[in-house]
């Protein structure tokens, strides 16, 4: 049988991390004692008033169809969230509510991307961005950040990637993978390129409430209406709510933006489950102590990796200011040999940690740079301290 697919699904490659992900999984289910810092997934729990409000969606019958961009009362909610905590004023016409922050990125390239155009990707970058750029048949254009910049795009850099089929420029800040956060002189000198040459920015905020030494999370839409209008800001419950299974999801955009990611969604998904939807509600009005609690056991974790990485010979990292990730720098071990195993790469490195260590990782590669491996502190301080016990045993025994 010749089973002839698209030309476009050959060219989407399965995600390295969730691939990772299942084989140390698998290694698990066998018995065998993994670490995983791989997967970016809070290992709370989701806090019990939302879990209480799910059950309640359900006794009271919630279990139906809502509009296909999102519950009314769940865009008032985020509406008035982005207005308290980031200074935005949107309406619900602005809001579209998705099936998790993921999609909502989906929904984005599709409602803006036209053949031939070329979106603008930060490198080290979050896995999927290029191949949703792909998907919406535009063209990624990767701009290297280096560690000494903290990752970050610099403006003469952001220049010269700019051509007339520039479309748009993804920012994710706080950043998946480095963890980096951006300042308000850096997001102004970005949102004055934008509107200079009309570029929209996909503005990914997941991370948004995960922020450590003093940062303070701003998004690029606060800072004047005209970016404003240029602005996609991404947002959801995952990461801030330890909801990740729930899979809700939220961009705020202009309304003729959120017009069409509503159009396209009610095609391909309709609404976003129903009881994820009224659990949201309460996540986002109700008590937001947990996620406090949850941000101070990760800044906890965050210094002792950090501490420890840096004590490892043939290792380093710089301090990261959000989200729960380390950029792990592999040069030095680069063209080494390890139990007979030579380091070519963040795979081959990789590859070593799971087989030899026990220890799951996510090569740079992954994320576009080889030199470095990414390890996620959203795990216990004493897997931490374990993982790292062992990378440094197999690499200085």
């Amino acid at each position: 049988m010749n089973i002839a697919l698209s030309t476009k699904a050959q060219n989407v490659l399965p995600s390295i991390t969730l691939s990772i992900d299942a084989k140390a999984k698998q290694m698990k289910a066998d018995g065998i004692n993994v670490i995983s810092f791989g997967v970016g997934e809070p290992d709370f729990t989701t806090p019990q008033n939302i879990k209480d409000a799910a059950i309640e969606a359900i006794r009271k019958g919630f279990t139906t169809y809502t509009p296909a961009s999102g519950l009314p009362q769940l865009k008032q909610a985020i509406c008035a969230k982005l207005k308290t905590e980031n200074n935005l004023e949107y309406k619900p016409e602005n809001i579209v509510v998705s099936n998790g922050a993921k999609h909502s990125l989906y929904n984005i390239f599709q409602a803006i991307c036209n053949p031939g155009d070329e979106v603008i990707i930060p490198v080290p970058y979050w896995v999927s961005y290029p191949d949703m750029v792909k998907m919406a048949d535009a063209n990624p254009v990767f701009v290297n950040c280096t560690e000494e910049n903290e990752f970050k795009i610099k403006r003469d850099d952001l220049l010269k990637a700019i051509t007339t089929k520039t479309k748009a420029i993804i920012l994710n800040s706080p950043s998946n993978p480095t963890g980096s956060v951006y300042t308000k002189s850096e997001l102004e000198e970005i949102a004055k390129i934008a509107i200079e040459h009309n570029i929209f920015i996909v503005a990914d905020e997941i991370y948004e409430k995960l922020t450590y030494e003093g940062e303070k999370h701003i998004s690029i839409a606060s800072l004047n209406n005209q970016i404003k209008d240029l602005t996609i800001v991404v947002n959801g419950m995952s990461k801030g709510y330890a909801m990740t299974g729930w899979r809700i999801g939220y961009t705020a955009s202009h309304a003729t933006i959120a017009k069409a990611m509503g159009n396209m969604q009610s095609h391909a998904t309709s609404n976003p489950n129903t009881i994820a939807q009224h659990a949201s509600i309460e996540g986002l009005t109700g008590d937001q102590s947990s996620v406090e609690e949850m941000r101070i056991a990760f800044d906890e974790r965050r210094k002792y990796m950090v501490q420890r990485i840096n004590e490892i010979k043939g290792l380093s990292c710089i301090t990261p200011k959000g989200a729960f990730y380390v950029m792990m720098n592999i040069k030095q071990l680069i063209g080494t040999t390890i139990k007979g195993i030579v380091i070519n790469s963040s795979m081959d490195l990789s590859e070593l940690l799971l087989e030899h260590a026990n220890v799951a990782v996510v090569p740079g590669v992954a994320f576009g740079t080889d030199e470095f491996i990414r390890l996620s502190y959203a795990n216990s301080l004493e897997n931490i301290k374990e993982g790292l016990n062992r990378i440094d045993s197999i690499l200085n025994s």
